[in-house]
């Protein structure tokens, strides 16, 4: 509607004034949209209960492997700035082999944790407004994939609700960590070793089901462990690190199965359609 010939504006026109200013009113300020009101950060908490309980658990396997050779505060404060189950435990393998230096350990994380990268950009067009730079700098510490997964689900995300969706599985990844850790020194040998096998588990309990509903990654898995035991049994390849090795696994699996099985991509799908 518009005004016109010096008339007063009708009372639909003033209607739809007070709804686009109502409207633009929540769209700066979530706590008057209902929708952002639901994303408060007990609901972040009670979101998070069930992966801060299965990060316990895998961290307290990362602690027993940790004290092996670092004390009980130094393995915590390795998982209290870090919160990346992969990156830490090869990390870690990389501070166990004598011949691992920073520059390994540095390129090996990096490449491991680079799809948090990724897993940030998608999130980041599901934000609120208020979102501002200095709270996502914050805040993107707290992304792992099962955080990630559950704020995808959401239609917008706060940040006050994705701070209470971060605080237990922050809590649990620390608290595991160091349960385990002294855990390994108290406990004798033969039950730490019992314990380490755990870490197996994780593993293949995180890889098997993706392999089962996605076959590349069949593929995918084959090829790091072939070049893995290469890396191990041949005698040509046995004098590289342990970080390199980690790495060069990584990025030719991943090569590879990008070449040979590349996403489909949608916008070519409805084209020919």
């Amino acid at each position: 509607m518009h005004l016109s010939y010096g008339l007063p504006p009708t009372p639909y026109f003033l209607l739809k004034l007070h709804i686009f200013k109502y409207l633009h009113k929540i769209s700066r300020d979530p706590s008057k949209n209902t929708i952002f009101a639901r994303m408060n950060y007990t609901q972040g908490v009670k979101d998070g209960f069930p992966i801060g309980l299965g990060y316990f658990a895998v961290s307290f396997s990362f602690g027993i492997a940790g004290s092996n050779f670092l004390s009980w505060p130094l393995v915590t404060l390795i998982s209290m700035t870090n919160l990346t189950s992969a990156g830490q435990f090869a990390g870690l393998q990389i501070m166990t082999d004598a011949a691992g230096t920073f520059i390994e350990m540095a390129l090996a994380t990096f490449f491991i944790n680079l799809r948090y990268s990724l897993m940030a950009i998608s999130l980041s067009q599901k934000v609120s407004p208020d979102f501002g730079t200095a709270k996502r700098l914050l805040l993107a510490t707290g992304i792992t994939d099962e955080i990630f997964a559950v704020a995808m689900s959401k239609k917008c995300v706060t940040p006050i609700y994705f701070l209470g969706l971060s605080t237990l599985p922050y809590i649990g990844w620390s608290l595991g960590t160091m349960v385990g850790s002294i855990c390994g020194e108290i406990l004798p040998a033969i039950v730490t070793n019992a314990l380490g096998v755990a870490l197996y588990g994780m593993f293949v309990a995180i890889v098997v089901p993706q392999m089962k509903v996605h076959k590349p990654t069949i593929f995918a898995v084959a090829i790091a462990v072939a070049l893995s035991c290469a890396f191990k049994f041949v005698p040509a390849l046995s004098c590289v690190s342990v970080g390199f090795a980690i790495i060069i696994c990584a990025l030719v699996a991943s090569f590879l199965a990008a070449a040979l099985f590349p996403m489909k991509n949608l916008n070519d799908d409805e084209v020919a359609k």
